[in-house]
């Protein structure tokens, strides 16, 4: 690897000697490779971002899936190193760095494809387009009423349901907001996505699982209710006057490294379990 980005998340107050190890390592174990310092993203759209050969990100899984969208398009994988709570996304643990990188310059890793979202919002005289890892959250203001939805699933009406909102999440995403409202968990890289109620007004609304190439879309009864639409509980949308709202998979996915040893299923009994 010649050229190596490094986002980190002031938030997290990381200590600059975390910060300093850590460049330590990579100038140990690749030590002739460029070194690129982010702070928070910035500078991450930029054109030249396509030619790092990996960006390793430190935070938790918030400042992962941020970076995710950014830099999906450029096919840069990421490698995460849990500097927050929870750390689902990330393969590397901060007290793991010496082996992490010593199996990395030897080759001793995977680069894990996971699928993403992209979400078009279509409105009288406009049309935005939005991308996602985990999931898009299409739910009612804080004083809003339930709201009615509905659901279209490759050009054929599928459903009609009053609820708080809908979560439209990825494989990636199934541990995320969609298993707290009941959703399946769904392995990481499998090319599938859920569709999942948040607090349905009806006994028989439940998740249903399509395939990857499935087109969603769905028209909000909202008259004169507030709602919002969420991209991986980041970033918030307030559509106005919303004719409808589509969801397919993205076209480009975003790369994640795992590091030789990673176990999914131990990260998950640790994590959530």
């Amino acid at each position: 690897m010649k050229n190596i980005g490094v986002n980190i998340n002031s938030s997290k107050f990381i200590d600059e000697k975390v910060i300093n190890e850590i460049i330590e390592k990579i100038s140990k174990y690749f030590n002739k490779a460029k070194i690129k310092i982010f702070m928070d993203t910035i500078g991450l759209e930029e054109e030249t971002t396509k030619n790092l050969d990996m960006v390793i990100v430190l935070g938790g899984d918030g400042t992962i899936l941020r970076t995710a969208r950014i830099i999906s398009k450029f096919n840069v994988p990421i490698l995460g190193i849990n500097m927050g709570n929870l750390g689902f996304l990330a393969s590397v643990e901060i007290l793991e760095l010496e082996e992490a990188f010593e199996k990395l310059s030897k080759g001793e890793y995977k680069v894990e494809d996971r699928m993403m979202l992209q979400c078009e919002v279509f409105s009288e005289d406009s049309q935005k387009t939005y991308n996602c890892l985990n999931d898009i959250v299409i739910s009612k203001g804080a004083l809003s009423r339930i709201l009615k939805y509905d659901v279209y699933i490759d050009g054929e009406f599928y459903t009609s349901f009053k609820s708080d909102g809908i979560i439209i999440s990825t494989p990636t995403g199934s541990t995320a907001y969609a298993l707290s409202a009941g959703g399946p968990i769904i392995y990481p890289t499998l090319e599938i996505m859920s569709l999942t109620p948040i607090c349905p007004h009806s006994l028989h609304s439940r998740s249903i699982i399509l395939e990857s190439n499935s087109e969603i879309c769905i028209k909000v009864d909202s008259k004169n209710e507030r709602f919002f639409l969420t991209l991986d509980g980041q970033e918030s949308v307030k559509p106005e006057q919303c004719e409808m709202i589509m969801v397919k998979k993205y076209d480009c996915k975003c790369k994640l490294i795992k590091i030789n040893g990673y176990n999914y299923f131990q990260v998950l009994h640790k994590k959530i379990f």
